[in-house]
């Protein structure tokens, strides 16, 4: 599935900036203001246009969500029998241990495969090793950093410097998404559909409507099957943007290879928490731990996914056991693969910088 945006409008000129529509809606207003009408207040002039100020605002609630995240963290780490949990991981046996890691090792090594379809559509001359070692490094860095980080800034600053155009790395950045997503809505209907999860009764929720939730989601992921199987110019137009299509076997492979990957992700933990817990619920908590790390834009997810799954697990296990498996988990899945996606990062900049200055010092 590639995106690329709408031409423009013929009656466009083409030394508009952009904003100059809504400059031209606000000349009117100005013009119609009476002759001698003076210039208005900075301050009100600043409202107007939509000043600068909001960005501030905006930076200033983040941090201090941030800060109440930290604050709630902080807390909850001082409740915590971290004597019973680092025992619990000390009680790992070395087998489960490198099940796990081999487990770790083939998601992100899965993972990696994504931005290939990419290479296939946009069609450009990259090597598969190339995009493969280009996308298992923002992947790592999405992980620990968040998306706007490793998801799409580093992917653009490292496509740009392969010689990728922008269009290209947004098509890419896009199909890759989109494949991350579409085995989400398909594992994420199928266990809530068959396999609804017993909530705490602490937790007040409908359980009735589940199945409900699950089925929206299976209907979504057999929309765009639909739709990639059934249209004949294989171009959906949403809110302005173009969106490109894949054939019905691509869309299929996506569907495969993105299961294949929450099955993988859903593995790791599993084989790191207690056996009264099956395989079905642990996925179930994971996928809903996964949406709500997305919504609070926690980096890493860090205690999102922690505070999900005790409070939809610690009625099964001890607490102390859910995190020994928890941490692990992050060691495994976010840290070892992180230590490695920097320095490959670190050799790939220092590569190009020696490639750089090679003409130089051949020309003296």
């Amino acid at each position: 599935m590639t995106t690329r945006a709408l031409p423009a409008a013929k009656t466009a000129k083409p030394s508009q900036q952009p904003g100059s529509e809504h400059l031209r809606r606000m000349a009117p207003a100005r013009d119609a203001a009476p002759s001698g009408a003076g210039r208005q207040p900075a301050s009100t002039s600043a409202l107007a246009g939509g000043g600068s100020w909001w960005p501030w605002v905006r930076r200033a609630l983040t941090l201090a969500f941030f800060v109440v995240v930290a604050t709630m963290l902080f807390r909850y780490a001082g409740t915590v029998n971290w004597r019973e949990v680092w025992a619990a991981i000390r009680a790992y046996p070395w087998p489960v241990l490198m099940a796990a890691a081999v487990l770790a090792g083939a998601t992100h090594l899965l993972y990696s495969t994504y931005d290939l379809l990419g290479r296939h559509y946009t069609q450009h001359g990259l090597r598969v090793a190339t995009v493969m070692k280009v996308t298992f490094i923002c992947y790592a860095f999405n992980l620990n950093l968040g998306s706007l980080v490793g998801g799409v800034a580093l992917r653009y600053r490292l496509y740009s410097r392969l010689g990728l155009s922008s269009g290209q790395v947004t098509r890419i950045l896009s199909l890759s998404m989109i494949t991350n997503w579409l085995g989400y809505l398909v594992l994420a209907g199928l266990v809530f559909t068959f396999w609804p999860l017993a909530l705490p009764s602490s937790i007040h929720f409908n359980e009735a409507s589940v199945p409900v939730l699950g089925m929206s989601l299976l209907a979504a992921a057999a929309s765009y099957l639909v739709i990639c199987g059934v249209s004949r110019s294989k171009v959906v137009q949403l809110r302005g943007v173009e969106i490109s299509l894949p054939s019905l076997p691509v869309a299929l492979l996506q569907v495969a290879m993105s299961c294949a990957n929450w099955l993988l992700m859903s593995g790791v933990v599993y084989l790191l928490m207690p056996r009264e817990l099956g395989f079905s619920e642990v996925l179930s908590v994971l996928l809903i731990a996964a949406v709500a790390g997305v919504i609070t834009h926690v980096p890493a997810g860090l205690g999102v996914l922690e505070a999900v799954f005790v409070a939809l697990l610690s009625h099964r296990v001890p607490e102390g056991q859910l995190l020994a498996g928890l941490l692990t988990y992050r060691a495994l899945y976010y840290l070892v693969p992180f230590a490695m996606a920097v320095l490959l990062y670190l050799l790939t900049e220092t590569h190009r910088k020696s490639h750089d200055a090679l003409p130089e010092i051949e020309g003296t």
